[in-house]
């Protein structure tokens, strides 16, 4: 793969990333309703297949997506009454913040809460 390619590649990986996050942080937002993939692939400047494709990424990754298939269906996030504690020890908190730092801890509020979390926490 000549260098081009692999800028391409990682480019369009990286806004993959961004876009699912994204639709993390909305379905979050919904509270539980159920949103419909065109709107949101609309919303995200992307197609339906697209955004369906992330959905099953998401879903496939241990994100908690259902979906509701025809008329008046769409996806939504099953709420956890509250996630159980994640204990991580020093490597596994320095991936994380790695992968925070090529997204971009500012990319969304919650990626840029999460840094600053792990990061507050490996500081003791």
């Amino acid at each position: 793969m000549d260098l081009a390619a692999a800028s391409r590649d990682g480019h369009l990986a990286l806004r993959r990333v961004e876009r699912q996050q994204a639709v993390i942080e909305r379905l979050y937002a919904a509270h539980g309703a159920r949103l419909r993939i065109a709107d949101l692939a609309r919303d995200l400047g992307v197609s339906s297949r697209t955004l369906a494709r992330d959905v099953e990424r998401l879903r496939d990754s241990g994100v908690p997506i259902t979906s509701h298939p025809g008329r008046g269906g769409g996806v939504r996030l099953v709420r956890v009454a509250a996630p159980a504690p994640v204990h991580l020890d020093l490597p596994e908190a320095a991936a994380i913040l790695s992968s925070l730092a090529v997204l971009g801890p500012t990319v969304t509020p919650s990626a840029s809460a999460a840094m600053r979390k792990v990061a507050d926490a490996l500081a003791g």
